[in-house]
């Protein structure tokens, strides 16, 4: 057969498993049948089978547990409406970005390190517009004990320094109602997206599924005045996130 015929092959055993997913033949958390039964039943050779089952992991469908095999994603994802989880209304009332977004389920952070002088790397220091040193607070963040995004804040160290954003625990409303305390409220919030492959690291850290992008939002905050007091870098596990944004015409 040849190496085009194969492909073939292998992307109908592909369709066939999609389309019985989608019909709730094989609902989340279920395992689909194993290479030797698909190598059966289609004839197939055990690398297209192997090609066939990649193309379902690459799409985020599926996930792959060694020794045992290929079971349907069972993760909810998370909605996250880039515009209501900043509001002011939000933070000003003591609530959490994440209220709105996890359903009752509440994530946990297991990876946490504050840095409180840092140079800025060079596309931040851009963002910033300045030189100065910058403090840094980057968190893993788990839901149903998943890793589902890494997210460092940078904002300039001098106008923190000595505050309780430094703090692991930055109180009601988080660093922006902090931000606030200290005259210098965020006024205005832009997010600039980005969708990629992860790095190495990136997806060892997420513990993600072979195949599966990485959503990378740069979220700047700037005050009534226009002077940026924070940018946000958040790495997300593509597969974990449906990203919305609400507005009217």
């Amino acid at each position: 057969m040849s190496k085009d015929a194969k492909q073939g092959v292998a992307e109908t055993i592909a369709a066939e498993l999609r389309d019985a997913i989608e019909r709730g033949e094989y609902r989340p958390g279920d395992q689909l049948p194993g290479e030797n039964a698909l190598i059966k039943d289609y004839g197939a050779a055990r690398l297209t089978v192997r090609s066939a089952l990649g193309m379902l992991q690459a799409e985020g469908l599926t996930t792959t547990r060694r020794g045992v095999g290929v079971f349907v994603r069972s993760f909810d994802p998370i909605v996250r409406n880039g515009i209501s989880r900043v509001s002011a209304r939000k933070w000003k009332a003591g609530r959490s970005v994440w209220d709105d977004e996890t359903r009752g389920r509440r994530p946990t952070v297991d990876h946490f390190e504050i840095v409180a002088e840092v140079d800025a790397p060079d596309d931040i220091a851009a963002i910033l517009d300045s030189d100065d040193k910058v403090a840094t607070r980057r968190r893993r963040y788990l839901l149903d004990d998943k890793p589902v995004i890494v997210a460092t804040s940078y904002l300039p160290a001098a106008l923190v320094a000595g505050s309780q954003i430094l703090a692991e625990d930055t109180g009601a409303g988080g660093i922006y109602a902090r931000l606030a305390d200290l005259g210098h409220a965020p006024a205005h919030f832009r997010e600039d997206i980005v969708g990629r492959m992860p790095t190495k690291a990136e997806s060892e850290e997420l513990a993600m599924p072979a195949g599966t992008p990485v959503f990378v939002v740069t979220r700047t905050a700037v005050t009534e005045s226009g002077d940026p007091v924070e940018v946000n870098v958040m790495v997300m596990d593509a597969g974990a996130y449906v990203l919305r944004y609400d507005f009217d015409a």
